[in-house]
């Protein structure tokens, strides 16, 4: 299968960057499909990070605005605009995934990894328009005297940090607190594998 590119060309170069593609591509049938026009999201790449102490079975969490939950109309569903997620950030030029998983980590929540973090997933957030992909880690932590309000003033970031208990953690994603895909995979992922890390930290 294979496609062509005609013509791509950014009509957007702001926080967030919009290509226009004009395009082609293979068919299951074997035929071509007539010239497509795309508009895909360009913002780079992120790394987010599960911040989880197997000690104390406690998980690291964060509150903040996002602009893109916010209601258009009276149809969209009643959700919330503070979403509580974990640890995320974009990979600056330069940068690898795990030395983002440790710079995000401190700056949102003020914490600092013990060891080397977990790959969890590797995964595009919505490839039918945008190129996003996100590395999904999981990072060991000391929630001792986690909490408090962090991020990085310059970023415009106001993040609240708290700490729930590893059951606390899961009944949120039951009962539809948490509401956006990678603090749902991260969340999904420790049900499968916290036994191994508390094991791990008692080793």
């Amino acid at each position: 299968m294979k496609f062509k590119i005609i013509a791509k060309n950014r009509s957007w170069d702001g926080y967030c960057k919009i290509d226009v593609y004009q395009l082609q591509h293979d068919r299951f049938d074997g035929c071509q499909s007539p010239v497509l026009q795309r508009e895909v999201l360009e913002r780079g790449h992120a790394v987010a990070v599960l911040p989880y102490d197997p000690v104390r079975d406690e998980v690291v969490m964060i509150e903040q605005f996002r602009p893109g939950a916010i209601p258009v109309n009276d149809n969209d569903p009643k959700m919330p605009v503070w979403l509580t997620e974990i640890v995320a950030g974009i990979i600056e030029d330069g940068e690898t995934a795990e030395a983002v998983a440790r710079r995000e980590t401190f700056e949102e929540a003020g914490c600092e990894l013990i060891g080397s973090p977990e790959l969890i997933s590797h995964y595009y957030v919505t490839p039918g328009c945008s190129t996003e992909t996100v590395h999904l880690f999981y990072g060991q932590v000391d929630t001792t005297n986690v909490g408090g309000l962090h991020g990085v003033a310059e970023e415009g970031e106001d993040i609240r940090v708290f700490t729930v208990s590893a059951e606390e953690c899961f009944a949120m994603l039951q009962n539809g607190q948490l509401c956006n895909a990678m603090t749902t995979i991260a969340v999904q992922w420790l049900m499968l594998n916290r036994d191994r890390l508390r094991q791990n930290s008692e080793a």
